[in-house]
C-alpha cells in the first residue's frame, strides 16, 4: 500500500471517529513510516475548532525503540499514558523499530495495548514485522507500506529537477533511482549531493562517478566481449575495472542483473519490469537480439555461483576471471564435454586482437610450410661437370658420374612396429604377466631345492633373531604375537606354536612368509611349514588387568596379601 492511500484511508477514518487505537506500519526503510506517523499524529486533534496558532505538538511522545527497549522505558511510558491530554482530545505515542524491544518489554507493554485508555492511541513503526510477538499483532491494525518504484522516483526527481532549474539526463536519474532501492528519502538525499558535485547539469557520466557505480556501457561491451567469444579482451576489459578501484563483487552481480534484464526484453510483456529509461532502453532491446535465451540462462546460473563464493574465496580476482572465461566460452563453436569448459589458449595464439573483439591471422604460412616441405618426395641432386674449388670435389663429381645409378638408390628404412600393448585388466595379461617371471627368474623343481636336516635350539635361535629383527623395523605387535609361545618341531620340518586367541593367529599368517622364507634361508631347508593352533586357555596364563597382574604376584609369594592389607594398598 502507497503513503498516499494510507494517509487518505486514516483521515477518512479520523473524520468518522473509526480510528483504532493500536496502528502498525510495516515496510522497508526509507518508505515514510515515521513520517506518516508524525503527519497522522498531528491531523488526529484538528477538529476544525482550534485557533490557528494552536499548536498539539506536546500531545506527540516519540520513543525510539532500538535504543530504549528495556522494561524500565515501558514502564515509564505507560505512567506517562495514564494522564490524560491538557488540551485536545488524544495523546499520540509513536514507537519506532518496536521490533527491537526485549521480550520482557513486550509483556510489559502488551497489557496497556490490550486496555489502552480511551484519549491514547498508538503507532508501532517496524522494518521486520514477523519478529513482533502474535498477542501484540492481533491488537493493532496493520498496515503494509511498499517500495517506490524506480519509475516513480524518478519522475519525482525530474519534476524536482525542472523546478530547480537542473537538467537532468533521464538515465541519471533512473540510476539515482535504483540506488535509493525504494526510498524516497535517500533518493533526495543523493540527488542533492550529485547535484552539489556536477553543478546545473547532471549527467550519467557525473552520477556514476559520484556514486562509485559502473556504467551501463561497461556491461554492454562485456557481453559483446562474451557472445565474440574474446577472452583476452575480456580479461583486459576486467583488470581495468578494477583499476578504476571497482569491487569485482560488484562487477560480478551487476553482470548478472544485465543479465537479467536482457531476458527481460525478449518478450514484450515483461519488457515493462526494465527499470532504465529510453535512451538505454533501446541498447538492451539491440543487444538482446544477439544474446539467445539458452545462453543467458547459463550466464545468469555461472554469474550467480560466483556470487555466493565469492566471499568464502580466498582468490576473489581468480574467481571472477574464470567466471568470464567460462561466460565467454558458452557459445564457442568447438566441443565442451562439460560446464565447466574453457576456450584453450592455443586457439588465440597467432591471432592478433583488436579492441573491438576480431581477430587477424598472422604467421600461418610459417607455420604450415614444414608439413608442406615433408609430403614432397625426395629428389636426388643434380649432377655437374663444373669443377670445384678442391681437387676433392672434383673426384666426388666423377665417381658419381661413373656410377650413377648405384649412388643415388634410395635406402629402404626399417620401421620397428611396437608390440601392442596389453591391458592390465585383461585375461591375456595374466599369461604376460607369467611369461615375464618366467623370463626373470627360471622356476627351480621343488625336489631339488635343499632339505637339511636341524635341530629344535638353532630353529628357536633363528626364531629369535627374526623377532628382534622386527622390533628394530618397528613391527612390535607382530614381534609380540610370535613371542607369545616358544616354537616347537611337531616333525622334521614342521614348526608349531600355540596362540590364546584367532585374533594373533591371523596377524601372523598374514606375515608367515617372510618368517619362513628368513627360516628356510638360515636353516638351508625349503620344505619347512608352519602350523598355528588356537588354545584359549594359554590365555589365562597372560596378565592383562590390574587386578590379574595383582593375582599373579600373589601366586607367587602370598606374603603381597598382607603387605597390602598393612598399608590399605590399592591395586
Amino acid at each position: 500500500m502507497g503513503q498516499s492511500s494510507i494517509t487518505n484511508t486514516l483521515m477518512n477514518a479520523i473524520e468518522h471517529d473509526h480510528l483504532a487505537q493500536a496502528l502498525l506500519f510495516c515496510g522497508p526503510r526509507g518508505v515514510g513510516k515515521t513520517t506518516c506517523a508524525r503527519i497522522l499524529a498531528k491531523k488526529i486533534n484538528q477538529d476544525g475548532t482550534e485557533r490557528e496558532d494552536e499548536d498539539f505538538a506536546f500531545n506527540i511522545f516519540e520513543l525510539d525503540a532500538a535504543s530504549n527497549n528495556s522494561v524500565d522505558d515501558i514502564r515509564s511510558l505507560i505512567d506517562q499514558v495514564r494522564i490524560p491530554p491538557q488540551t485536545g482530545k488524544y495523546k499520540v505515542y509513536i514507537i519506532d523499530e518496536v521490533h527491537m524491544l526485549s521480550q520482557s518489554a513486550f509483556n510489559a507493554f502488551l497489557k496497556t495495548l490490550e486496555e489502552p485508555p480511551k484519549h491514547a492511541i498508538f503507532i508501532l513503526a517496524t522494518t521486520e514485522k514477523h519478529k513482533i510477538i502474535p498477542t501484540i499483532l492481533s491488537r493493532c491494525q496493520i498496515f503494509d507500506f511498499k517500495r517506490i518504484t524506480v519509475k516513480d522516483a524518478a519522475e519525482y526527481l525530474k519534476h524536482i529537477a525542472e523546478q530547480q532549474g537542473i537538467k537532468a539526463e533521464e538515465s541519471a536519474l533512473h540510476i539515482i533511482a535504483q540506488k535509493a532501492d525504494g526510498a524516497m528519502r535517500d533518493a533526495l538525499s543523493i540527488f542533492d549531493r550529485v547535484v552539489s558535485f556536477s553543478g546545473k547539469e547532471l549527467t550519467r557520466k557525473a552520477v556514476t562517478e559520484n556514486l562509485n557505480v559502473l556504467d551501463y556501457d561497461i556491461y554492454f561491451s562485456a557481453t559483446d566481449l562474451i557472445l565474440e567469444n574474446n577472452i583476452p579482451e575480456l580479461l583486459i576489459l576486467f583488470n581495468k575495472i578494477l583499476s578504476l578501484g571497482f569491487d569485482g563483487h560488484h562487477f560480478i552481480t551487476g553482470l548478472a542483473s544485465h543479465f537479467r534484464d536482457l531476458m527481460v526484453c525478449q518478450h514484450p510483456d515483461t519488457l515493462n519490469l526494465l527499470e532504465v529509461g529510453d535512451d538505454v532502453k533501446q541498447q538492451y532491446q539491440e543487444q538482446a537480439k544477439k544474446a539467445p535465451k539458452e545462453f543467458l540462462l547459463k550466464a545468469i546460473d555461472l554469474a550467480n555461483d560466483c556470487d555466493l563464493k565469492y566471499k568464502a574465496s580466498k582468490n576473489q580476482r581468480l574467481l571472477v576471471e574464470l567466471t568470464l572465461m567460462k561466460l565467454a566460452s558458452i557459445t564457442f563453436d568447438g566441443e565442451k564435454k562439460n560446464s565447466n569448459f574453457i576456450i584453450p589458449a592455443s586457439h588465440f595464439a597467432g591471432k592478433k586482437t583488436s579492441s573491438n573483439g576480431t581477430a587477424t591471422q598472422s604467421q600461418n604460412n610459417a607455420a604450415s610450410q614444414p608439413m608442406a616441405v615433408t609430403e614432397k618426395p625426395a629428389t636426388p641432386p643434380t649432377i655437374t661437370n663444373e669443377p670445384k674449388e678442391t681437387p676433392a670435389t672434383k673426384e666426388v663429381a666423377v665417381g658419381n658420374i661413373s656410377e650413377p645409378k648405384e649412388s643415388y638408390q634410395p635406402k629402404k628404412i626399417n620401421i620397428k612396429i611396437a608390440e601392442k600393448r596389453v591391458s592390465g585388466l585383461s585375461l591375456s595379461s595374466i599369461k604376460v604377466k607369467k611369461a615375464h617371471e618366467k623370463t626373470k627368474s627360471p622356476s627351480i623343481a621343488e625336489e631339488d631345492l635343499p632339505k637339511d636336516a636341524f635341530e629344535e635350539k638353532e630353529m628357536q635361535k633363528h626364531w629369535d633373531d627374526f623377532v628382534h629383527q622386527l622390533e628394530k623395523q618397528g613391527k612390535k605387535i607382530l614381534a609380540s604375537n610370535l613371542q607369545t609361545d616358544v616354537p616347537k618341531l611337531k616333525n622334521a620340518n614342521t614348526i608349531w606354536i600355540e596362540l590364546p586367541n584367532g585374533t594373533m593367529k591371523k596377524e601372523i599368517e598374514r606375515e608367515q612368509s617372510l618368517m619362513l622364507d628368513y627360516l628356510k634361508q638360515k636353516l638351508n631347508n625349503y620344505s619347512i611349514s608352519l602350523q598355528i593352533t588356537v588354545n584359549e586357555e594359554v590365555a589365562k596364563k597372560f596378565a592383562f588387568t590390574p587386578e590379574e597382574k595383582y593375582e599373579k604376584l600373589r601366586e607367587k609369594n602370598p606374603n603381597i596379601d598382607l603387605l597390602r592389607k598393612e598399608f590399605d594398598l590399592d591395586f
